[in-house]
């Protein structure tokens, strides 16, 4: 007997095809070790946060570990935070926020698409571009969030720009230039293979 809409129920899936469909449950290891990898992300914002407040207020052992984790060199001895210090921690910090959002894009993104519905339809907290997400949507969030993040390592790049060669400084901004193209080309692909609705159409 069929539906009021015509269809046929769906008849449950023969044991090759069930097994093969169940087996994108392989993935949410996957998934949980990303989430994870967003928590170490977490202790690290917090300690170079801390390590920021520690040597504002005069520390210098706080100051040598900054200094030395951004890569910062002067050719006069760092006694105290300065500007471009400061600019270049903000940096790294907004790096790592915008690695976790991309981090959050990947496990949220890739779950509903590849493994199973959320079923978060109508939760005041369901992201936006969930809705309407696919694999397409997916992969150009995913390049535009890439371009953002090279864009953050190309500024603290030429901030600092003293402590590199002429030769990294072109090449990071050749991947930088890179990431955009090929983040042009996967957008204008996907508008491609996207059906356009025919004129009269809405």
């Amino acid at each position: 007997m069929q539906d009021p809409q015509g269809l046929r129920p769906a008849s449950p899936l023969r044991p090759l095809p069930n097994l093969i469909f169940a087996s994108r449950w392989l993935q949410l290891p996957l998934y949980l070790g990303l989430i994870a990898a967003q928590a170490v992300y977490v202790v690290h914002f917090l300690l170079e946060l801390w390590y920021l407040v520690v040597a504002a207020a005069g520390s210098q052992e706080a100051l040598k570990h900054l200094v030395t984790s951004i890569g910062y060199r002067s050719t006069a001895e760092v006694t105290g935070l300065n500007e471009t210090i400061i600019m270049l921690v903000v940096l790294a910090l907004i790096d790592v926020v915008m690695i976790s959002n991309l981090l959050i894009m990947v496990i949220v993104g890739g779950y509903e698409t590849f493994v199973s519905r959320m079923n978060l339809e109508g939760h005041r907290d369901q992201p936006e571009w969930l809705s309407h997400v696919n694999a397409s949507v997916l992969k150009v969030k995913l390049a535009t969030a890439i371009i953002g993040i090279s864009s953050i390592h190309l500024l603290k790049t030429f901030i600092n720009a003293d402590n590199y060669s002429d030769r990294v400084l072109i090449a990071q901004t050749a991947i930088h230039i890179t990431f955009l193209l090929s983040a042009m080309a996967i957008a204008y692909t996907d508008r491609l293979m996207t059906p356009q609705p025919h004129n009269g159409e809405h």
